[in-house]
């Protein structure tokens, strides 16, 4: 008999690991640009329906996208997510593959830092541009400088990534 079949609980081997306190942030904040992307295009499409219009409806959402794809690649990051191919490194000593994988890390955070360079490059030479959304006047600004933030921190994610041990 299965003895998860009366507590409802799931075997250890089966449940996933617990999530740091940076990954959970994300999660929750790439949740409220979900759930804040759906429903604005959720309320814009039944307004259409019903005769009454939800303006700048498609500029909160891009607003919300920069929010959760800004959370998603921290994310992905974190929990060493991003797309990869092994069919090298798994025929490598279990040491050597390592290596290799904190050698990724670093020339990732060496990209990343190059991206972050001309990200701020934009935001210094836009700052007083007063560049914004045609219906709710959302400022740019403030979207380039979440879109730098996140990329100053998964440039340091990869960074601490090449530096540190895995502990899996």
């Amino acid at each position: 008999m299965d003895n998860n079949a009366d507590t409802g609980s799931t075997p250890a081997a089966d449940r996933a690991p617990p999530r740091s306190a940076a990954a959970t942030i994300a999660v929750v904040l790439g949740s409220i640009g979900l759930l804040g992307a759906m429903a604005t295009d959720a309320i814009a499409v039944l307004g259409r329906h019903t005769g009454f219009s939800l303006l700048g409806s498609i500029e909160i959402v891009q607003t919300m996208i920069v929010l959760l794809a800004s959370s998603a690649i921290v994310l992905a990051t974190l929990e060493r997510n991003h797309a990869a191919v092994h069919i090298l490194t798994e025929r490598l000593a279990p040491r050597r593959a390592a290596l290799l994988a904190r050698l990724a890390s670093a020339v990732s955070a060496m990209i990343v830092a190059v991206l972050l360079i001309g990200a701020l490059w934009l935001l210094s030479d836009l700052w007083n541009a007063h560049e914004r959304s045609e219906l709710l006047h959302i400022p740019f600004r403030v979207l380039r400088a979440i879109f730098a933030a996140t990329l100053l921190i998964v440039s340091v994610i990869f960074a601490w990534q090449a530096v540190a041990r895995r502990t899996q």
